[in-house]
């Protein structure tokens, strides 16, 4: 990883550590890092190894063991203190973390209790996560050094498109809609078909993920009001191609890589503008049910 990522990675680190009593939310921290607010969560995950709400969670619950064996504030007391929202949240992450709950901490002897032990994996394991893409037995993420990253320009598109709110697993309905809607404006869908998945799963429900299925429309196109295609203009600009070709369930394995590997040793930033995908083929009917994906990420030079 360049040393540009590594600081800035670094930078977020030392804030959560400095401000974990206070509100953090994932715009803040992408603020603080530099990085695109529309990536930076994909980025943060891909090189530490876990999104950044867990590993501000983590710190907190860290924190909050002092509390417990040391002071002798109450539990609602060392939530707020530990940056939690409120004491059911802090119990719950607790018990979920360390399989006891705070109070069990404070009645027995912590040092005679397994949390020391927990503790000190939980802090191991996170001063791994920082070199997590450093580590060349990392084959998951390791992939995409033997793929092929071309820049391209983009110019901008208008679409047509159709919003899913759900599973990404179940985008097809979306299609199925355009598909119909382009058919009968005669509108040769296969050519410029652009999906858009606009939250990360990692950090979003999955039925409440949104998904964008476009097709490119002439300039002169008469957008007609209805009741479920709308329309925009897609930013072109610089994006980074990479060519996917496999069954979908490795598509997130392709976005991990490119965001943890190729990425920040790259000379790009990845830009404020979603990641466009291609969709060069339809998997039911490829003969090994594998999807055929122009995977477009939007890339700026390193200032």
């Amino acid at each position: 990883m360049n040393s540009d990522y590594q600081t800035r990675m670094e930078t977020v680190i030392r804030y959560i550590e400095d401000h974990y009593a206070e509100k953090i939310d994932l715009d803040s921290l992408a603020q603080v890092s530099h990085f695109s607010k529309y990536h930076f969560s994909r980025i943060f995950k891909a090189i530490i190894g876990e999104t950044p709400m867990s590993f501000v969670n983590k710190k907190r619950l860290q924190k909050s063991i002092y509390y417990l064996t040391e002071t002798n504030k109450s539990i609602l007391e060392i939530s707020s203190l530990c940056g939690f929202e409120s004491a059911s949240t802090f119990h719950a992450l607790f018990k979920k973390h360390f399989h006891v709950v705070p109070t069990d901490v404070r009645k027995n002897n912590f040092h005679h209790s397994n949390i020391s032990l927990y503790m000190s994996k939980n802090q191991e394991e996170m001063s791994t996560s920082v070199c997590y893409a450093n580590d060349s037995n990392n084959n998951l993420l390791r992939r995409i050094w033997t793929m092929n990253i071309t820049i391209k320009e983009l110019p901008d598109y208008e679409v047509a498109y159709v919003r899913h709110v759900g599973s990404y697993l179940e985008t097809f309905h979306a299609w199925g809609k355009l598909g119909e809607w382009a058919h009968k404006h005669g509108i040769d869908q296969t050519k410029y078909s652009i999906g858009i998945s606009l939250d990360d799963p990692n950090f979003v429900d999955e039925y409440a993920c949104r998904y964008d299925a476009c097709v490119t429309i002439p300039k002169d196109f008469r957008k007609e009001d209805h009741d479920v295609i709308q329309y925009k203009t897609l930013q072109g600009g610089t994006y980074a191609l990479y060519q996917f070709y496999d069954t979908l369930d490795k598509f997130a394995l392709a976005y991990q890589s490119i965001f943890g590997q190729w990425l920040p040793n790259s000379e790009y930033d990845a830009d404020d503008k979603p990641c466009l995908e291609f969709c060069m083929n339809n998997p039911a009917t490829d003969p090994e049910g594998k999807a055929k994906v122009d995977l477009y990420i939007p890339i700026k030079k390193v200032v």
